[in-house]
């Protein structure tokens, strides 16, 4: 029988949380993918990106909003190495999901991109 998760999320300055008993945990990875890992999972090395780390045991469904991070599954379970847990930004929309906030950095990356181009071709001229 496989053992339930041991979750470990630790900072340079202590332990934010250190949870037996885990029935699965969710993070979101840098490379823009989710990523859910079960008792069992391969062993693993990756790097997290600034959102909710959620997992579930005897008690029910939590979240950890935390900021970029590491993340390693061994088999000791998980454990995240981060700076800390996130402050949510001045302007935070509960109702806009991080989809939502993704698309619209993108959206203005992009349209300061074309302004600075035509600006170019408008100097070229």
């Amino acid at each position: 029988m496989i053992e339930p998760l041991r979750l470990r999320v630790l900072t340079p300055a202590e332990a934010l949380t250190e949870v037996e008993g885990v029935k699965w945990v969710q993070a979101q990875l840098a490379d823009g993918c989710g990523i859910s890992i079960w008792p069992g999972h391969a062993p693993l090395l990756a790097e997290t990106v600034t959102a909710p780390l959620r997992y579930a045991d005897e008690t029910g469904e939590h979240t950890l909003d935390l900021e970029v991070g590491i993340l390693q599954v061994d088999r000791d379970g998980v454990t995240i190495f981060t700076s800390g847990l996130a402050q949510p930004p001045t302007d935070f929309k509960p109702a806009g999901g991080l989809r939502e906030a993704r698309f619209d950095r993108l959206t203005q990356t992009l349209l300061a991109t074309l302004s600075a181009s035509r600006e170019s071709l408008g100097q070229e001229q």
